[in-house]
């Protein structure tokens, strides 16, 4: 019998960045470059270790500072450099960067409520609409994969990105409430091929403890 073989696939470890001053009072960051606090430090230091035992061929980041300064510490673990990959920033909140969500709900009713629904064509008049992130994600990991076919690379991104792969690599529709954790430094395993993105391992926190912080984007 003749088996037709498969295209290889990727194996990807997504890492949120370490915790940021922001995290701890809950405003909602976006694109504002924010960088790691300590405790965010020691996030990434403990994550680095604990991907030591695996070998990555290439390390990708979000150009934003908190996520390249996580990133910077796993690629000095793995001595590699790190390639910033803009597609892998959090999504654009316009009006609400800067904000906590109750702050939102208070200044802008309207808004707030489209926030909470998980409107997906809501931008927040000078931001970036759920649809359109969530293709711009897309797009990203099938740049990875199309890049790194049979390899194992790493991406050091942000909890509205790792939202949006979940929900993809899982069956789960952007509109619905999020119903997961997305910790800080942990270590979320996808394999992708060129038909669909599948998910391994989720939030692999161990080496974290209680240093963990679960704040808003």
């Amino acid at each position: 019998m003749h088996q037709v073989s498969r295209p290889l696939g990727t194996r990807i470890c997504i890492i949120r960045h370490g915790e940021t001053d922001w995290n701890v009072e809950k405003r909602i960051q976006g694109h504002t470059d924010i960088p790691l606090n300590a405790t965010g430090r020691a996030q990434a230091l403990a994550m680095a270790f604990n991907a030591a035992h695996h070998r990555f061929s290439a390390i990708y980041s979000s150009d934003l500072m908190r996520a390249l300064e996580t990133a910077r510490v796993l690629a000095q673990r793995e001595d590699l450099e790190v390639k910033c990959l803009p597609q892998l920033r959090e999504r654009h909140f316009g009006r609400f960067q800067g904000i906590t969500a109750a702050q939102g709900a208070e200044r802008y009713p309207e808004a707030y409520a489209h926030y909470l629904a998980r409107d997906l064509d809501y931008d927040f008049e000078t931001g970036e609409s759920l649809r359109r992130f969530a293709e711009r994600v897309s797009e990203a990991i099938d740049w990875l994969v199309r890049h790194h076919r049979g390899q194992t690379i790493a991406a050091v991104s942000h909890s509205g990105v790792l939202d949006v792969i979940y929900r993809q690599a899982t069956g789960r529709p952007l509109h619905t409430p999020r119903d997961f954790a997305i910790p800080n430094c942990a270590l979320n395993w996808f394999h992708c091929d060129s038909q669909d993105w599948h998910l391994e391992v989720w939030a692999d926190r161990h080496h974290l403890h209680e240093v963990l912080t679960e704040a808003p984007e």
